[in-house]
Order: structure tokens, then sequence, then C-alpha cells
């Protein structure tokens, strides 16, 4: 540790100012009480010794404090050095304590929001542990205990053979789909998922989402409706296989949450030349406030019985998230608990005017 003092003189000045004039007036009023010299001779006597004992006064008290001080700040710099906090040990020691009590009380509050953070990061990293745990733990139960079953006998009767093999073969689907799901997020998230950007339709993309998924909102009997009121394309500018995949997550999400015989909205908006904002919409039983800010978490769900029963890895929100925000734009969420929820997200147009064909 390097070591610099840096000097505050104010104390010793004042100090020795203080004795000088005290012990000078002292002397003086001694040296003419006893020798009646002149008025003259008394004058330069006092300045002489006075200025000989401010010297002497300001040198013994700067030297004595300072080390006094010294030696104790020194002893706080050390316990704080075993902390390894970078930004005292880089620092000379200084003995202003005003700078000294900045510094440390800085180190404090630094230390607190670095403990805070690391036991969010903590709980989150449990969180997250456990939620992969019973994700993985479920389906691959269920394999186990469908094969379990056909090896104890079942498999000699070929309509159970059959059945148990159908349902173990879609928990190793859902093992497959959770996987695929970490894989993609774990990327989103340390970047390395390039995107491809390109110029496409967002009418025709939503279209095609709905095709997709038209069966899947016909069991639950929920109507999907898509309100485009011009026939021209509506051009943005994106990941196009990325972007369908957020609408397609949302529309899944609104159709596994939605009521029987509900409905699900996507709209598209022109918010300004440069950005358009496109809504996916539910008239489901909505989302209680105090689950919004958590809502893009990996495996975070609102009913946790009632979703895992609708299967799904529990990613999609948080891969919707990552997806939106690597294309560095904006996503929201509004809901009214018993009436129904709106995600909208923000994407880019481009540039120029496409060619309509």
């Amino acid at each position: 540790m390097k070591i610099s003092f840096k000097k505050t003189y104010k104390f010793a000045i004042k100090s020795a100012f203080y004795i000088s004039l005290f012990s000078t007036g002292f002397v003086v009023l001694l040296v003419a009480i006893m020798f009646a010299s002149s008025y003259e001779q008394l004058w330069w006597f006092g300045i002489i010794f006075s200025v000989i004992l401010f010297l002497f006064s300001f040198l013994v008290l700067q030297y004595r404090v300072e080390r006094f001080i010294y030696r104790r700040v020194k002893k706080i710099y050390d316990d704080v050095s075993l902390l390894e906090s970078s930004t005292l040990i880089n620092q000379p020691i200084t003995t202003d304590m005003e700078t000294l009590t900045r510094e440390v009380k800085k180190f404090a509050t630094d230390k607190k929001l670095e403990i805070e953070l690391l036991q969010v990061r903590e709980e989150y990293r449990r969180d997250f542990l456990g939620n992969v745990s019973h994700e993985l733990k479920t389906p691959l139960f269920t394999v186990q205990g469908y094969i379990s079953t056909l090896l104890d006998g079942a498999m000699e009767d070929k309509l159970i053979r059959k059945k148990y093999l159908r349902r173990a073969e879609k928990g190793v689907e859902r093992l497959i789909y959770i996987v695929e799901d970490l894989d993609m997020i774990t990327k989103l998230e340390a970047g390395d998922l390039n995107l491809e950007y390109s110029e496409f339709d967002i009418y025709e993309l939503i279209q095609n989402v709905f095709d997709l998924l038209e069966m899947k909102a016909e069991k639950k009997n929920i109507s999907l409706t898509f309100d485009n009121s011009s026939a021209l394309p509506n051009y943005v500018r994106g990941d196009r296989d990325r972007i369908q995949q957020v609408i397609e997550n949302l529309i899944v999400n609104s159709i596994k949450y939605g009521k029987e015989n509900g409905a699900t909205e996507v709209s598209v908006v022109n918010l300004t030349k440069k950005k358009v904002l496109v809504r996916v919409s539910d008239n489901g039983g909505g989302i209680e406030k105090q689950h919004l800010p958590r809502l893009f978490e990996r495996f975070y769900r609102v009913n946790k019985s009632g979703s895992r029963e609708e299967g799904g890895s529990g990613l999609g929100l948080a891969i919707v998230k990552h997806i939106i925000e690597a294309h560095k734009e904006k996503i929201y969420v509004e809901s009214d608990f018993g009436v129904g929820s709106e995600f909208s997200f923000t994407l880019e147009r481009p540039n120029f005017k496409k060619k309509l064909g």
C-alpha cells in the first residue's frame, strides 16, 4: 500500500497561533514587571519570541498530531484492505478525517449495495434451480412411470403398450421442448444468437401465425381476430423467424390462460414513421398487479398448478422479452384482473418505401 499524507495544517496553525499569542503576552508582561524594560525593547522581544514559539509549536503539533492520527487511520486502512476494497487500497492514506469519513462511508454504501445484489442473485439462483428441477422432474417421472409399467408386464397388451408409448413420447417431447427453450434463452442472454434482419410484411406474418394456431384455439372455442383495416402490406424490419416466435408465444399464452368461448385479438398501430406497435389482447382472467413485475422471469407462473397442466416450458414470456430486447425494442404488458390482458411491443419500420408487387 502506498503511504503518503494529505497534510492538513489548519489545526496546527490555529493551535500554534493561540499558544504563541498567550505565551508571548504572558512573557512580555512578566518581563515588563521584572525588568521594567523600555516599550521598544519589549516590542521587539515579543515579536521574536512569538515567531520562535509559533514555529516550534506548529512543528511539534503538526508532527505529533499527524503521527497520532496516522497510526489509527493506518489501522483502519489495514482492516479495510482485508475486504479487498479497490476504492481504498489503491488510494494513498489520508489523515484528513473529513476525506477519510467520506471514503469509508462510500465504501460502506458500495458494500451494502453489493451484498444486496448478491442476495438477490442468490435468491434468483435458488428459484431458477428449483424451477428447472421441477419442470424437468415432471415429464421425467411421467416417462419413467409408463416405461416401468410396460416392463412390469403391460407390454404384452398391444393396446396398453401403444397408448403408454405414445404418452411416454409426449413426455420426451416436452423434455426436448424445455431443453431447446433453455438453450435459446441462454444464447439470447449471452448475445450468441445472431439476428438475421430483413424487411417483411407484419400483416402476412400475423396471418401465418393464425393459420398455425387455429386448431389449438378451436379446442377452447377461442376466436382469433386480426384488426387490419388496410388491405396494403405493412413492412417492418427485424428477424422474421424470431418475431414470428414472439407473436406465436403471445397468442399461445392468451389461448392457454384464456376463457373458453373467449377471444384473442391482434392489431398493428403505426406509432410514428419509424415505429409500429403490435398488440395481442384477450378477454381472459387477467393478471393481478403483484405478478406483473415478475411476469417475464424464467419459469415464473401466475397459476402454478393450472399452467403446468396446460404444458409448455414456462419460458415463453422470458424468450419473448429477450428477443424483443435483442432487437433493441420495448415490450409492455397491461392487465385488469378478471377482465383480460394486453401484451404489446414495438418494431422498427424500414427507412425506405417498399415497392408493392
